[in-house]
């Protein structure tokens, strides 16, 4: 690279910061369309600026869940590489926060401001971001599973070029695919002489009785209605509790859409959310807790969205054609995609209450490795 300064001229060698990053056409990405009808409008580059470091932040993100999908939709995970795994995820988590963050700096510009090229804008849409879209199907939320969305509206807001990458990813296995299969796998609630599920609705029986008795004890002292908003209350967690263990009713609920999970892969994932202590579970544990968390980042990120749109535009249509405020909150209400982690609160007892588990599993669960010739 040539540079010259003061008439000397002199060469660099290695990478200049700007060719490394390719800041000339970085920075040359924002064109205020108002510009162009003659008078630019000034808060119309922070609105392309913030959308475009979006992107690139959804770029990072799905770099990121493609080498845990590719991981997880694989027959075997080594244990070492969940580490590698979780501290991507809590990378996604923190680039999260930052989108999230992002928000007040775009309610600085005023609904008005905003008017003066919201127009121009039209069609397009935030609903059109395909590396979102990419995001969410990665995730396991694919396009005929979005609430009350039709795949045919949906692909039709795109361009052919994006419905053909939305079918690509679609026809990959997800993330949650992959973390269903790999719960499956997940040993330890059945062994020779041990079947942990048969001790645990026990001690949830013994539970669920005494809880009776409590209730019962205290009805009199309640009004009719409160009384039987209790005892239909206690009957409703009974037949929860019993669906868990019903391969019939589970599957009744998951044709119904109340489940998505196997029978199997969710009873694993409740075993590693009530053993969380012992040390084998420890990043298993995690691992399901910060893609809770993750889900609940966007969903937050959704509602936060969902009310600057209504600050901005009240009940106006969006420019994508959307209901705008109406669409942004619905979607924060019904794209879940690890519904089911959530309610595994749901058959959780007391520590104090867990069954004993057997010498020989509990060591299993400590990494303990018996030496060659000994028991």
């Amino acid at each position: 690279m040539l540079f010259k300064i003061k008439n000397t001229e002199f060469e660099m060698s290695g990478t200049y910061y700007g060719d490394y990053l390719k800041l000339d056409k970085l920075l040359s990405a924002q064109v205020p369309l108002s510009k162009s009808q003659g008078q630019e409008s000034h808060d119309e580059t922070l609105f392309i600026v913030v959308h475009q470091v979006y992107e690139l932040w959804f770029k990072q993100i799905l770099h990121e869940l493609k080498s845990i999908r590719d991981l997880f939709v694989g027959d075997n995970i080594e244990e070492r590489s969940l580490h590698s795994v979780n501290e991507r995820l809590e990378r996604i988590i923190k680039i999260q926060n930052l989108l999230i963050d992002q928000l007040p700096v775009m309610e600085t510009m005023t609904p008005m401001d905003f008017l003066e090229f919201r127009d121009l804008l039209v069609p397009a849409s935030g609903f059109q971001s395909i590396q979102f879209r990419q995001i969410e199907i990665i995730m396991g939320l694919p396009t005929g599973r979005r609430g009350k969305i039709d795949r045919q509206y949906f692909m039709g807001r795109l361009s052919e070029a994006d419905q053909k990458s939305i079918d690509e990813a679609e026809a990959q296995q997800s993330l949650f695919d992959g973390l269903e299969k790999w719960l499956e796998r997940i040993p330890f609630t059945k062994e020779k002489n041990f079947d942990f599920w048969n001790a645990y609705r026990t001690t949830v029986d013994d539970m669920l009785t005494n809880e009776e008795q409590i209730l019962l004890k205290n009805l009199a002292t309640l009004p009719e209605a409160a009384k039987e908003a209790q005892m239909e209350g206690l009957e409703s967690t009974k037949k929860t509790f019993a669906s868990l263990f019903d391969p019939k009713q589970f599957l009744k609920l998951t044709k119904s859409g109340k489940r998505r999970l196997s029978q199997r892969a969710t009873l694993n994932a409740l075993f590693i959310l009530l053993y969380r202590d012992e040390p084998i579970l420890h990043q298993p544990y995690r691992l399901l807790n910060l893609l809770m968390d993750i889900d609940e980042n966007f969903t937050s990120w959704r509602q936060r969205h969902a009310i600057m749109a209504q600050r901005m535009l009240g009940t106006k249509v969006g420019t994508g054609g959307s209901s705008g405020h109406e669409y942004l909150k619905m979607a924060a209400e019904k794209n879940r995609v690890y519904l089911d982690l959530f309610n595994l609160s749901t058959f959780l007892i007391p520590r104090s209450k867990l069954p004993v588990l057997p010498t020989e599993l509990k060591r299993q669960l400590n990494f303990y490795i018996a030496e060659e010739g000994t028991k």
